[in-house]
């Protein structure tokens, strides 16, 4: 995909997650997501706030965190999540198209970002969440190619992770066979919630990374 292109799937994906957010119960706000310490409404917040990420903000929370950047993104999030949802929502669907972005990152970076928190917010509730072909597999092999925080290429060392529908496999060694959407979650080391739909004889290494990381 060309800048463009990431730059619509972006957009098509906030949109998205604007009308799923839409029909949830304020039971389903409040419950946990895939990302340790956040609810769905802290995610939700989070996506919705990108837009607002301006250097100075990043420069002093980072230096309010120490530099632990996972601190810094969590208690923001947390902190902008203390309004009505209905205002995420909003904020989210009204900027959906809005190309400013936080000068630490990148398009691809953003893409890649709302599919695996879209999933995040999906996946503990319930919910089926799909993603356009060719905007999985390029937030998928960004992840894969990532270094900080997820590292999947040394973390899943000795496998090779083979999509189920799409012609995508990466790494070298064991087989690990699911659909995009589970191998996206692996390399984003949300390894539980990946792992049902994981099958091949990689698995018992997956498994083995998923009680590393535990322990």
């Amino acid at each position: 995909m060309d800048r463009d292109e990431q730059w619509l799937a972006i957009e098509a994906e906030r949109r998205s997650l604007a009308d799923l957010l839409d029909g949830l119960t304020p039971g389903q706000w409040a419950s946990p997501s895939l990302c340790t310490e956040w609810r769905v409404q802290d995610v939700a917040a989070h996506v919705a706030m990108t837009w607002r990420m301006s250097a100075g903000i990043i420069v002093t929370g980072l230096g309010r965190s120490r530099g632990d950047a996972a601190a810094f993104g969590r208690d923001l999030a947390i902190a902008d999540a203390e309004r009505p949802p209905s205002e995420i929502v909003a904020e989210l669907r009204r900027e959906a198209a809005t190309r400013t972005k936080p000068f630490v990152t990148s398009v691809p970076a953003l893409l890649s970002d709302v599919i695996v928190h879209g999933q995040d917010i999906a996946v503990p509730l319930g919910i089926d969440r799909a993603t356009p072909r060719e905007a999985a597999v390029a937030g998928f092999l960004y992840l894969w190619q990532r270094g900080w925080p997820f590292y999947p290429r040394t973390r899943l060392a000795g496998t090779q992770l083979v999509a189920t529908d799409a012609d995508v496999a990466v790494g070298n060694g064991a087989a690990v066979e699911g659909p995009l959407s589970a191998l996206t979650l692996l390399v984003s080391m949300r390894i539980s919630a990946a792992m049902p739909r994981l099958r091949g004889p990689g698995v018992d290494l997956v498994a083995g990374v998923q009680r590393r990381l535990a322990g």
